[in-house]
């Protein structure tokens, strides 16, 4: 299961291999839609709704308590977790109205590798070495690595959110619209009070239910949080991250992390490269892409490393990537390649290397969802299968794309973009 922040946001923005913005705040309620009889009362209809949904939540939550009662927690537990939980419109509020564009991969790293977050990794770094180092010891994963985890997922322990993680999973669930996944969550927040690791007070997190420095959702915590300080309670939560930070280590760590293999590294592909030959499915020894002219970005020849992979997640016009195993270890951590091009890359940096040296197609736009799904309905059309119309530009949209790119002369790289959707409507 994806543990972070950044990930349950992506449940509700489907992302092509970018990551959209976390934190979206909800926009008013509009006035015109009052019952009759409520003009001039100043009330939203978020507010209406939420005085409605009160009386239903409350026996939703009657409900729960048997259920959850049911799979093992105590009654003091449960009945103390929900002492002051109400339903939450904002946690509503911000499920709901998350952007219709997403990010294009260079919106996204522009401020995941900022120039302040690659300093402020730097300096965290520095001010938590003997602890990274300990980390790196004890579980084989690079400090760097950790560090941008970190960076990434609370700015450095900055920002870990401070709703009630149990009333923001308790609207969640009753909300219904991912339910049954919410209340598995909520089932595991139960289980990590009735632990003893914190209290309900103390148990904050994002709207979604992300938790801590490295932000774990519940269940990701009880099946790999570790604790590091030898305390006797995995605290993530602490203004010391010592356990939060471990804990993501031995998540990687035990999804197989390879100590000083590269997670990738940006390469320049030759003169007539056969781009039918990229993408994560693709793997090949390093010696035969160097066989086939792939170079480093500085045009050397690549060290091996393991089979590796050829990814363009911005098509032929932008940044080309060689990804190893440890490519596909970040992506259990979350799934989006923006993120997992992002945390590798903000882990180089702060180890002192360069910044991306291609160009990207600033230029282009994000597709809307709506657009996406037009997308795969019209390749399907001209007999270009895509396995399905959800809006989700996976493996099978990916190769119905390269075919019909390569049928009118394009470079079939698979790519997504405004230009081919152009393209498929002028048939």
């Amino acid at each position: 299961m994806i543990p972070s922040l950044a990930a349950l946001a992506m449940m509700t923005c489907m992302v092509t291999g970018v990551l959209a913005a976390p934190e979206i705040s909800p926009r008013p309620a509009a006035r015109s839609a009052m019952p009759p009889g409520m003009a001039g009362s100043g009330g939203s209809i978020v507010e209406i709704r939420a005085k409605r949904s009160n009386l239903a939540f409350d026996k939703w939550i009657t409900d729960f308590r048997r259920r959850a009662l049911s799979q093992g927690i105590s009654p003091a537990v449960f009945d103390r977790a929900f002492r002051d939980v109400q339903y939450n419109t904002d946690v509503i509020g911000k499920d709901r109205n998350q952007s219709e564009f997403t990010k294009q991969i260079w919106e996204y790293l522009d401020s995941a590798v900022s120039k302040s977050r690659i300093r402020n990794g730097r300096d965290a770094l520095r001010k938590h070495q003997g602890l990274l180092e300990r980390i790196e010891r004890r579980y084989s994963v690079d400090k760097e690595i950790v560090t941008a985890i970190w960076g990434l997922e609370s700015a450095y322990g900055t920002y870990r959110g401070d709703i009630p993680v149990i009333e923001a999973l308790a609207t969640l669930a009753f909300d219904g619209r991912r339910g049954r996944f919410f209340e598995g969550q909520l089932i595991a927040a139960l289980k990590i009070l009735q632990a003893g690791d914190v209290t309900p007070a103390r148990m904050k997190g994002s709207w979604a239910g992300a938790m801590g420095h490295t932000q774990f959702i519940p269940t990701s915590y009880l099946a790999f949080a570790v604790d590091f300080t030898g305390d006797g309670k995995r605290d993530i939560w602490s203004d010391d991250p010592a356990d939060a930070l471990a804990s993501a280590a031995a998540y990687l760590a035990r999804h197989g992390w390879k100590k000083g293999q590269p997670w990738g590294l940006e390469v320049r592909l030759p003169e007539g490269f056969d781009y039918s030959l990229s993408g994560s499915r693709i793997k090949k020894p390093v010696s035969e892409w160097v066989a086939l002219g792939v170079r480093d970005a500085e045009g050397r020849k690549i060290p091996e490393h393991g089979r590796a992979s050829i990814l363009l997640p911005a098509g032929a016009q932008g940044a080309a990537f060689m990804i190893f195993d440890n490519f596909h270890v970040i992506e259990r951590y979350n799934a989006a390649d923006a993120y997992v091009i992002a945390v590798g890359h903000l882990a180089d940096r702060i180890r002192g290397g360069p910044a991306i040296r291609h160009e990207w197609p600033r230029g282009d736009r994000p597709l809307r969802l709506a657009e996406k799904k037009e997308m795969q309905r019209l390749l399907t059309a001209a007999g270009f299968d895509t396995a399905g119309v959800d809006g989700i530009i996976g493996p099978k949209t990916i190769a119905a794309i390269r075919a019909f790119q390569a049928t009118i002369g394009m470079v079939p790289d698979g790519y997504a973009s405004y230009t081919i959707l152009k393209r498929l409507r002028a048939r």
